[in-house]
């Protein structure tokens, strides 16, 4: 039985938004390949530095009057960004399919998550803060204004496009800001058609502009004298490379990057409900997740019991077509990817490890595909590769710990900070490990629940800096302004 292939005429004809302007040129072609398939469905147009440079000057140049625009325009419009993507919200499931082959299971909600970022940063666009100052020695009015930064040139990841875009483009429009986004050009589709209904939605030309690309346009986004502000989501080693660019005109710039989060289960868990949720980070995008848990610590007196429950759950999982509403794991998301995850698999195996489950690529009808199942390596050391370095599949990495500090000092020793997973029915317990955890997001009890609109997000150390989500991510995309004012006569 063949796999389902997604609909390959939503692919859009059009591959740039720049100004006012659905384009169809470009400086490269790129072919895209579908992860379930590993055959080339559609090929795409790619902008370099010279499209970038004209995204640069639409946005300059709608920057002045979208920046005087009432704010409860703003805020319409932000609404109205809401309302066009969950109308669209099946043709963008579908696109999200076609870019990464993650499972439609997945990517039918993620639309209507897009959708809750514009309502939650609508109601940000006519709050916009401001502060009178206490003065002395002499009658004055001081006052400080927060003001967007101008434009803002933002690197989408690949395996989490329309969400990522959504978490970046609302807060910086509610701000005032104008926007350049820069797909990755192995996930392209989803942006694409997101930057066109935004124009649909009533956005004036230049406010937002969209720029599928590789390498070249991610340096001349970064680069750019015209662009004020720079954030970056994807890998550290990259981001690397960004701050060097962006030194160049002292650009501030935002960090999302990488993640190697721990997931932490003590004795008094619940191991039963915990199962599900300690799995979760290696199910969840095939573990191609930057905030996935995809480190498990297991208290010793639960650990061969709860290894046993995992071993007999993860087959359990159903991997497969991205098509199929039941399927909870696609496909990683090329070749080379399968090749990374097995090859470090087998080097932990040279270190003592146990591979309880998976670790050989998948065949029958997923053959052809980039499949790889639930893999669990057990006994783990927690300063070994598997440990210490992104795997980015599906690899769930087992340790026991003894103690309450043990479990702490494994958790934060690596270079990581983003996200962290606590079990535990003792609340005082809860406390304190979280409040010792070196994490920007901690779930207790739970995996990914409760991310809403209105959380901010971001990391720790190497997993970088600058915040999305929440107060803090409309504020990320303002800077203040002091305006003394003597009063003396």
């Amino acid at each position: 039985m063949g796999l389902h292939l997604p609909r390959v005429d939503l692919v859009p004809q059009h591959t740039m938004v720049i100004g006012d302007s659905l384009e169809t040129g470009g400086s490269f072609t790129q072919e895209h390949i579908y992860p379930a398939t590993g055959e080339v469905i559609a090929t795409t147009k790619l902008g370099g530095a010279s499209e970038i440079d004209r995204a640069v000057t639409a946005a300059q140049s709608a920057f002045p009057a979208w920046r005087k625009l009432p704010s409860d325009k703003r805020r319409n419009l932000l609404l109205a960004a809401a309302d066009i993507i969950e109308k669209h919200a099946e043709e963008l499931a579908g696109l999200g399919v076609l870019d990464n082959g993650a499972p439609m299971s997945i990517m039918k909600h993620t639309p209507h998550v897009a959708a809750q970022q514009f309502r939650y940063y609508a109601g940000w666009a006519d709050k916009r803060p401001g502060q009178v100052i206490d003065t002395w020695e002499g009658p004055a009015f001081d006052y400080a204004t927060y003001n967007p930064y101008g434009v803002i040139g933002a690197v989408i990841p690949w395996n989490g496009p329309l969400f990522a875009s959504a978490m970046v483009m609302a807060p910086a429009l509610a701000a005032g800001n104008c926007i350049i986004l820069k797909p990755p050009e192995i996930a392209p589709f989803s942006i694409i058609r997101l930057g066109q209904l935004m124009l649909e939605a009533g956005f004036p030309a230049g406010v937002v502009n969209v720029v599928p690309g590789g390498p070249e346009a991610g340096e001349a986004l970064s680069r750019h004298s015209g662009v004020n502000k720079f954030v970056f989501i994807g890998s550290g080693a990259t981001a690397r490379k960004v701050l060097v660019s962006a030194a160049e005109t002292l650009k501030p710039c935002a960090l999302e990057l990488g993640g190697k989060s721990a997931v932490l289960v003590f004795d008094d868990a619940d191991l039963e409900k915990t199962v599900i949720p300690s799995l979760a980070g290696v199910i969840g995008m095939s573990g191609q997740g930057c905030v996935n848990g995809t480190r498990l610590l297991v208290q010793r007196g639960s650990y061969e019991k709860f290894l046993e429950m995992l071993r007999t759950t993860a087959p359990m999982i159903p991997v497969g077509d991205p098509m199929d509403d039941t399927v909870a794991m696609g496909p990683v998301i090329s070749e080379a990817a399968c090749n990374r995850i097995l090859g470090a698999v087998e080097s932990s195996k040279a270190e003592g490890t146990r591979v309880i489950v998976g670790g050989e690529r998948m065949g029958g009808d997923l053959a052809k595909g980039f499949y790889l199942p639930l893999t669990i390596v057990a006994d783990v050391d927690s300063s070994s590769s598997l440990a210490q370095k992104e795997v980015f599949g599906p690899v769930l990495a087992v340790t026991p710990f003894d103690t309450e500090d043990e479990a702490i000092a494994m958790a934060n020793d690596t270079p990581y900070g983003l996200g962290a997973y606590v079990h535990t029915r003792d609340l005082q317990r809860a406390h304190i490990v979280c409040d010792a955890l070196d994490a920007g997001m901690i779930r207790v009890n739970g995996s990914h629940e409760g991310f809403s609109g209105a959380t901010p997000f971001g990391g720790y150390k190497q997993s970088g800096y600058g915040r999305l989500g929440g107060e803090p991510g409309f504020r990320e995309f303002l800077q203040s302004k002091n305006i003394w004012m003597s009063m003396s006569r």
